[in-house]
């Protein structure tokens, strides 16, 4: 301990140096007075959002909306602490309003400090995490209580508008892909068919819903030219058997009506195997318009299969979409509302007040203690014997010449030693 070995070298100590101990006990205290009057009292109240699970069951109408709401709720964080939004929050309120030398970025650095939002993982499904969040709780410290409710319900509100506006777009966006990819899909279903059609009637060739209607055309047509024949021989044969049982006058004129019978049946048949021939002509294309016929039957069923797909995943689209305006699928809802808090979260000022009290009390005695150290002294015969060995043969007490004053002014006489020095002199 230095200079210092018992109780009595330290109340001594403490004797002489109490003008020093008092002076900077009185200092820190007033720092400590100061200090506490300076310090701003905060409050702190929280809102808690919980992540509503879909009204309809995921097997019946699924969202569109994919992801986990953890990685959502991160970008609704990054977005709501944008400098945009925190300037628009803390012009909304007036927050630092009292405090006219803050800069816009340095309101915007004390307002994030000051909120926090913490997700709660909701419990697992098997042994896979699936970054699912069940509770989101948005907790606002300001200097006053009303500040750290609005703040607290302005960050709620906001949470969920972003939540609900962000699902909404990522529903309308999928909708409107799918929606695009199938009027892009029958767009090329049309020209493709406007070039098929092209195609064919550049190389004669019948549609393909004409040609069975064609064979049956050539076939009733064979069936005409048959009957044609069989009317022939039959006139033939009345003509024959008129030229041997008629009378010549009567042959000749039954001869006749059968010429003239024949003659349409030659025109008929002209005109059916006109046109049979033509039909037969249609019908018969070379192997390269087969095989460019046989690629455009495969993009068109191709195509068909694509839009069809797009078809469906548009109708799931439409469907999510729904979903989302109508607030059927997952969502935010207020849990519990920001309270308004009743008491500031940070310390009493009156003890602080009394630790600084004590720290200047405890920084006093440390720096009498140093004083010591640098100025030691032999002032007794007992630190004389212990420091030295030699027993001192006489000790001679100081006199005080001045006449001793009672009550509390002679005691400080007495106890600070420049008073008792001045008194000796």
């Amino acid at each position: 301990m230095g200079p210092i070995y018992s109780f009595a070298d330290f109340v001594d100590m403490v004797r002489r140096r109490l003008s020093i101990i008092f002076r900077v006990f009185v200092l820190g205290c007033l720092v400590s007075l100061w200090f506490a009057a300076s310090q701003q009292h905060e409050y702190e109240t929280a809102e808690v959002l919980q992540i509503a699970r879909p009204q309809i069951a995921g097997e019946l109408a699924k969202s569109t909306v994919e992801g986990s709401s953890a990685r959502r709720m991160q970008l609704i964080e990054q977005r709501l602490m944008a400098r945009g939004t925190v300037l628009e929050i803390i012009e909304k309120f007036g927050l630092y309003a009292d405090q006219p030398s803050l800069t816009p970025l340095q309101k915007v650095a004390m307002l994030r400090h000051s909120v926090r939002i913490t997700g709660v993982a909701a419990a697992r499904e098997g042994f896979s995490d699936d970054g699912t969040i069940s509770v989101l709780t948005i907790t606002a410290r300001m200097p006053t209580a009303k500040q750290a409710q609005q703040v607290a319900r302005e960050f709620g509100r906001r949470t969920i508008e972003l939540s609900q506006a962000s699902r909404i777009a990522q529903a309308r966006e999928t909708l409107n892909f799918f929606a695009e990819k199938e009027a892009a899909l029958s767009e090329q279903i049309a020209a493709l068919e406007d070039e098929i059609a092209a195609y064919r009637l550049e190389h004669e060739v019948a549609l393909p819903g004409t040609i069975e209607f064609r064979r049956e055309e050539i076939a009733t047509m064979n069936q005409g030219l048959l009957e044609i024949a069989r009317e022939r021989i039959e006139i033939r044969r009345a003509a024959d058997q008129a030229q041997a049982e008629e009378r010549p006058a009567t042959a000749r004129r039954m001869l006749a009506e059968f010429e003239q019978k024949l003659k349409t049946l030659d025109a008929q048949e002209a005109l059916l195997s006109q046109r049979k021939a033509a039909l037969e002509e249609s019908l018969q294309t070379t192997p390269e318009v087969e095989r460019q016929l046989g690629a455009y039957d495969r993009r068109m069923e191709q195509l068909q299969a694509e839009l069809a797909r797009m078809t469906a995943r548009r109708n799931e689209a439409e469907v999510g979409f729904r979903l989302e305006t109508g607030r059927q699928a997952e969502r935010l809802t207020i849990l519990e509302p920001a309270p308004l808090p009743d008491y500031p979260v940070t310390g009493s000022r009156k003890n602080k007040a009394l630790i600084g009290a004590a720290a200047s009390l405890f920084l006093a005695f440390a720096v009498a203690f140093v004083l010591e150290l640098r100025h030691p002294v032999l002032r007794t015969a007992a630190q004389m014997q212990r420091e030295t060995g030699l027993l001192p043969v006489v000790s001679i007490p100081m006199m005080e010449t001045a006449p001793r004053r009672r009550g509390i002014g002679g005691l400080l006489l007495r106890l600070l030693p420049w008073r008792r020095s001045r008194a000796a002199g």
